[in-house]
């Protein structure tokens, strides 16, 4: 019986620029994301039916879970009945702006397609993951850095890597999407920075000067709200990180640190309160 094991690493954004609002009620925006060693384990088995399992028993398993979504989407896309038991290790924290549950329904697309053998066309792929989530596709699509635009899925690989350790905290604080972008303040007149050229800077030659364009345009309306995920930023800062910056629309922080002794120090004090992750430069997503 054929099995397939993968994981699905999260994300982090460095800046989320939100540019404007679509008639179709979508946000635009600016903004790159980048790989962390944070990651989901799935266990793709052969199988008559469709069916799910999940460590976390507060996720659903039922067809509201995007792994199955993602399953049934590439079926009826193929026009075919084969199953699979797909089962989910969960480790990236829900609620928390790391994509976890995106990078979940890309890896069930691109494991399928593999594993019933439909060798589905990569446009096409992409259209079935943005209709699971704006940002699937970039789990799909690239390795490392990439600039994302339109409602984030319009993507563009970098081909760099951020020169920095990387500990991400999760604050235990569950925060949905739809309540960020209901409640974030808009700002939408200003002149957007490069994030492009500006990251590519900060992977090349490490310059700093760039990080103040890195601004998140949830991180305010989630401070005001969720002030333990405020102190988690102040004491990344203090830990000695470069730059810190609540990632997507939260509650997980990270730091940006130059030394591994540094970053590994700060994951120490954090890791006696919180769920916590260290990714070493030049990570990229390998499953």
């Amino acid at each position: 019986m054929q099995r397939i094991s993968v994981k699905a690493f999260a994300k982090i954004n460095l800046g989320l620029l939100i540019t404007g609002k679509r008639p179709d009620g979508y946000h635009t925006l600016e903004t790159v994301f980048a790989p962390i060693n944070w990651y989901d384990e799935l266990v793709f088995t052969a199988a008559d039916e469709l069916s799910m399992t999940c460590s976390n028993l507060r996720l659903p398993s039922d067809d509201s879970n995007l792994c199955l979504k993602a399953a049934k989407a590439l079926r009826e896309y193929a026009g075919i009945k084969s199953g699979a038991s797909i089962s989910l290790t969960k480790n990236i924290p829900f609620g928390a702006g790391l994509g976890g549950g995106s990078s979940d329904a890309a890896t069930t697309l691109s494991v399928l397609n593999e594993l019933w053998g439909i060798n589905i066309p990569s446009s096409d792929l992409h259209d079935l993951a943005v209709k699971l989530g704006a940002d699937v596709p970039y789990f799909i699509e690239t390795k490392g850095l990439a600039f994302a635009s339109g409602i984030g899925e319009q993507l563009q690989d970098l081909h760099c890597s951020l020169p920095f350790y990387t500990v991400t905290v999760f604050p235990e604080e569950h925060i949905s999407t739809v309540w960020a972008y209901k409640n974030f303040y808009p700002r939408f007149e200003r002149k957007v920075p490069d994030l492009k050229t500006m990251v590519k800077h900060l992977c090349t030659n490490k310059d700093l000067s760039v990080f103040p364009a890195f601004e998140n345009d949830f991180e305010q309306v989630v401070f005001d709200h969720y002030p333990a995920v405020q102190k988690v930023k102040e004491e990344l800062l203090e830990e000695g990180a470069l730059f810190a910056s609540l990632s997507g629309s939260g509650s997980a922080v990270f730091g940006l640190f130059a030394g591994q002794q540094e970053a590994e120090k700060a994951m120490q004090a954090f890791s006696e309160k919180y769920p916590v992750s260290l990714t070493p430069p030049s990570f990229r997503m390998e499953h």
